[in-house]
């Protein structure tokens, strides 16, 4: 594997970050679910560590206040190439932004938002670190995805917001398992956004999916290891996927490669 250091353009998926109240309990599940080992990171907002898969960084575990109440949760970052003005678009189409913008010590600036149905993603204006070094290998990010019950407000919404291109499906393929529609970046799909709230119960939110070598074999994995199987495995027209929780309630989609 050979990690690839290259600045994404404005609207890309960039990064995904967890957190969570009990770090070295994650620690444990997923570095043996996926692979990873772990870093030290930035600790401007908290104890932070990045997640390596064969050394090239893949995600980042963040530790929750305590007492906060904080749910336990992965969060979707998108590149930007600047912060402060797109937190400002956040505020003038409606959303809100609830971290930032802050600086990351040297890695970067962030904020973290949320959209007009409540489902949070994050910016990250990389500087020294400027995402996930490598995607679509088994352990790595593959795809992100929002669930939503307004899928044509969203897609309004993150339009105005990253300055990108959001394509709505036709229904034959809606039907066919596709997304309803697709945030393009250069011509490019990079993330998907689904109608309807899922077969959880909560609010809308961005789904993150980690590519796997077996969706089966891993979700059997998970239960092994104390997370649960929310949905699935089930085909799709991408592969098979499987909703996933890990034992402190942080939920994600592994993704079997074709």
């Amino acid at each position: 594997m050979t990690a690839v250091k290259v600045r994404p353009a404005q609207g890309t998926p960039c990064w995904a970050s967890l957190v969570t109240g009990d770090p070295e309990g994650a620690k444990a599940f997923y570095g043996a679910l996926l692979g990873w080992e772990f870093t030290p990171g930035p600790t401007t907002i908290g104890t932070y560590a990045r997640a390596t898969l064969n050394a090239a960084e893949v995600a980042g575990l963040g530790v929750a206040p305590p007492g906060a109440g904080h749910s336990v949760e992965w969060t979707t970052y998108f590149a930007v190439d600047d912060a402060d003005e797109v937190s400002q678009r956040v505020r003038e189409c409606g959303g809100t932004v609830a971290v930032g913008p802050l600086q990351a010590e040297r890695a970067g600036r962030l904020a973290v938002a949320a959209d007009l149905s409540g489902a949070v993603f994050g910016l990250w204006q990389g500087q020294e670190h400027l995402g996930w070094e490598v995607a679509g290998e088994p352990g790595a990010p593959v795809w992100n995805e929002l669930v939503t019950p307004d899928e044509s407000a969203a897609a309004v919404f993150y339009r105005a917001v990253l300055g990108r291109t959001v394509v709505e499906a036709e229904a034959s393929a809606v039907a066919r398992g596709e997304d309803d529609a697709r945030l393009l970046v250069d011509g490019r799909p990079v993330a998907g956004i689904r109608h309807g709230a899922g077969p959880e119960p909560g609010p809308a939110r961005w789904q993150v999916h980690f590519a796997v070598a077996d969706a089966d074999l891993t979700a059997h994995q998970a239960s092994q290891l104390g997370g649960r199987v929310l949905l699935g495995p089930y085909d799709t027209p991408h592969g098979r996927v499987a909703r996933l929780a890990d034992p402190q309630g942080g939920r994600f989609s592994v993704a079997g490669l074709l």
